[in-house]
């Protein structure tokens, strides 16, 4: 294919400086047909027409409304003759040498979604570190997509983060392999740095028609924090920072407090990042961290905060590995048992090697919790991406079940908290009936709702004198 052949997507808003900018840098190295979908407001469209008309090769689609820049790609992807590949550029992208459209035409193989800079976002749409359930997101401003894939998956839709409906599908269906990176297009973005092949004027559409004029959206998020029930559909844009009550917590303070102020050599099962090892270490500069982490990327990063990081799967690891880790003070296992195939054989090998004294700290969700048991009720026993429902979990434990995996690898509980999280009007309702249920069945009602309460439980464990 020519990349100089391939036609181009630019979804303009109230800004005839930014396209005239755009098409004016374009048309110094590249003569591609483009396709600029419109949607200002009647004030505006006689200005973009005089934008675009000095240009050859230009189309110029007016859509009488603010249609946005998700809908707009949409539009575009549905209506246009596209195929089989195309370029989408935001408005306000200053071409400053040829060759970009090459680079990106190189790395995109038939069966990819697209090809530009790939960072990470949380399920909100806003940008987060690497971290578990991070969603890899294709920033839209300079993306080379191909259409038939594109159409496979949910089109871009009224957001900040326009590419979250298709990103969050490859995600959840483990297809985000099908978006590839080259670090020159997130460089060439992002504000600040020294550019390769482009430059994008941070914000110019929001600097040049004062906002993206999709607020509703952010009163959703408000609301979704305050924890009233989710919208049907997220629908606008994110402020210029994410707040702070989006971001994924990087450990789960209750399980650091459980590791015991004497222990010295720490191994995590799962360590992710490395956010454990951090906070632990700023309370214990002297403790020896070790991590096991069995994604790559995640290892990698570990790799700065913990003293050793071992890439594996501790299922597949044999007695060998075991003896090496003999004598450690404390094994971690935060949210990770569930996981497993056979936790009840791991906890026994680990079991084995604990220091004198040593000890297990791990979480792990309630499977007891009254939101699984109305679930089951109602026949709405369905995995989901995140949460009690994560469709990675693989073994499930109640209270009484966590204590009965423990007893027998050999170990002896010593602490199990039970973790509560804010939760809705609704959970009073349910409990009621989790009474009824346990009164019907000849067991004890406030038991069972006592235990239906926990969204998970934190324990620590000793090795049992046998």
């Amino acid at each position: 294919m020519d990349a100089r052949q391939i036609p181009i997507v630019v979804v303009s808003y109230n800004s005839p400086a930014l396209i005239e900018q755009l098409l004016a840098s374009l048309r110094r190295f590249y003569p591609n047909p483009v396709h600029v979908v419109d949607g200002s407001g009647d004030e505006h469209v006689p200005a973009i027409r005089a934008a675009v008309a000095p240009f050859d090769g230009v189309s110029l689609h007016v859509q009488g409304y603010n249609i946005h820049h998700g809908p707009g790609m949409a539009w575009a992807v549905e209506h246009l003759p596209l195929g089989p590949v195309a370029l989408f550029l935001d408005s306000d992208i200053v071409v400053l040498r040829d060759g970009f459209i090459e680079a990106l035409l190189a790395e995109l193989q038939p069966q990819h979604y697209g090809v530009g800079g790939v960072a990470y976002v949380n399920r909100e749409g806003f940008d987060i570190p690497y971290a578990y359930g991070a969603v890899p997101y294709l920033h839209p401003p300079c993306m080379l997509c191909n259409i038939e894939v594109m159409k496979r998956w949910p089109l871009p839709i009224k957001h900040g983060a326009p590419m979250v409906a298709p990103m969050l599908a490859l995600h959840d269906a483990g297809q985000s392999g099908l978006l590839r990176h080259l670090d020159w297009t997130l460089n060439d973005v992002t504000p600040g740095t020294a550019k390769v092949y482009i430059d994008h004027v941070g914000r110019g559409t929001v600097l040049n028609t004062q906002g993206y004029h999709l607020d509703e959206w952010m009163a959703e998020v408000r609301a979704r924090q305050a924890g009233a029930p989710p919208a049907p559909e997220v629908a606008a844009a994110p402020p210029p920072a994410a707040p702070a009550a989006l971001e994924p917590p990087g450990f789960n303070p209750t399980v650091l407090a459980l590791i015991p102020s004497g222990a010295r050599r720490i191994v995590e099962v799962g360590c992710s990042t490395g956010g454990l090892a951090q906070a632990l270490k700023a309370q214990r500069p002297d403790v020896h961290f070790i991590g096991l982490e069995l994604d790559a990327k995640a290892a990698e990063l570990a790799r700065q905060r913990c003293d050793e990081v071992l890439q594996l799967d501790i299922e597949s690891a044999g007695p060998e590995f075991f003896a090496r880790l003999q004598g450690q003070d404390c094994w971690v296992f935060g949210d990770v048992l569930e996981h497993l195939r056979d936790p009840w054989r791991v906890l026994a090998e680990v079991a084995r090697v604990l220091a004198p004294g040593g000890c297990v700290v791990a979480s792990v969700p309630n499977a007891q919790h009254w939101s699984v048991q109305a679930r089951l009720n109602m026949g709405f026993f369905q995995y989901e991406a995140t949460g009690m429902m994560d469709r990675t979990h693989l073994r499930w434990f109640t209270r009484q079940t966590l204590l009965q995996l423990f007893d027998g690898a050999g170990l002896q509980v010593d602490r199990c908290q039970p973790c509560m999280v804010v939760e809705p009007p609704m959970r009073e309702r349910a409990l009621a009936g989790v009474r009824q249920m346990a009164t019907a069945l000849g067991r004890d009602p406030e038991e069972a709702a006592r235990d239906a309460m926990p969204f998970q439980y934190a324990l620590r464990a000793q090795r049992r004198a046998d």
